[in-house]
């Protein structure tokens, strides 16, 4: 993202709006990269950010487009033909949470709070990050962090009793990617690195194409990082491949 903005390009990835609805927009400077960062376990509208990538590819601007990967098949599919100054970007993604559900839950938590959300964070690390929590600040100063054991959001999104209806028959999963590069957590870095397990988090870096490797190329020495067998990685972390398995729960939730 850094290396796109200093070669005057423009980022799009998921953000949250005033709110905290999550909605798909593009930055062009360094300062506002933090407003797509965060992992955000709800469905985002793209809204008009197809039409507006197009805009920019086609007067010879750099792209990065971030997404989940059936958003990332969007954009081809409404692009329908391949630039070259488009990099495109997905994660292994478990599944998206209806935006009701979440418009609902924060609704309750500012019922509970009697105050506005002011910020969110789902990934809170204070108790690590195997154990990450969902935190919560308000307007009043109040604060609110459960972890994934005791929040009914992340309960309900870990459960797969609250994701949309197409991700327990997801027709993007698999390692043959329509992305550029794939990001993820590195579940099982204990087992292939154990000095990178701190506990605070280690991403795994897939590159998908040609395109991907000549960014990761003009990039790599200012990372640290180890090249790993696919198929380790793959092991403990089945929604790289697998849908989410319905919950019969679903509808009574």
């Amino acid at each position: 993202a850094d290396k796109t903005i200093n070669d005057d390009g423009v980022v799009f990835g998921a953000g949250y709006t005033e709110n905290f609805e999550i909605k798909h927009k593009y930055v062009d400077d360094i300062e506002k990269l933090a407003e797509l960062r965060g992992s955000k376990y709800v469905q985002s509208k793209i809204g008009n950010t197809y039409k507006e990538a197009k805009d920019f590819l086609d007067i010879g601007r750099k792209v990065l487009f971030s997404g989940t990967p059936c958003q990332i098949a969007g954009l081809n599919s409404y692009l329908n033909k391949s630039y070259e100054n488009l990099i495109t970007q997905d994660f292994i993604c478990h599944g998206v949470p209806s935006p009701k559900v979440w418009r609902k839950y924060v609704e309750f938590r500012e019922t509970e709070a009697k105050s506005k959300v002011s910020s969110v964070s789902f990934r809170n690390k204070d108790e690590g990050w195997k154990k990450f929590s969902l935190y919560l600040s308000f307007q009043n100063d109040m604060k609110y962090r459960k972890n994934l054991r005791n929040d009914p959001y992340l309960k309900a999104f870990l459960r797969d009793v609250c994701l949309r209806p197409s991700c327990y028959e997801c027709e993007f999963k698999g390692l043959h990617r329509q992305s550029d590069v794939t990001l993820a957590d590195f579940w099982g870095v204990e087992n292939s690195f154990p000095n990178l397990d701190d506990d605070k988090g280690a991403s795994l870096v897939i590159v998908n194409s040609e395109f991907g490797i000549r960014r990761f190329n003009s990039i790599k020495t200012e990372i640290e990082y180890q090249e790993v067998d696919l198929d380790e990685v793959i092991k403990y972390n089945s929604a790289a491949i697998k849908s989410s398995k319905y919950n019969s729960k679903r509808n009574k939730f």
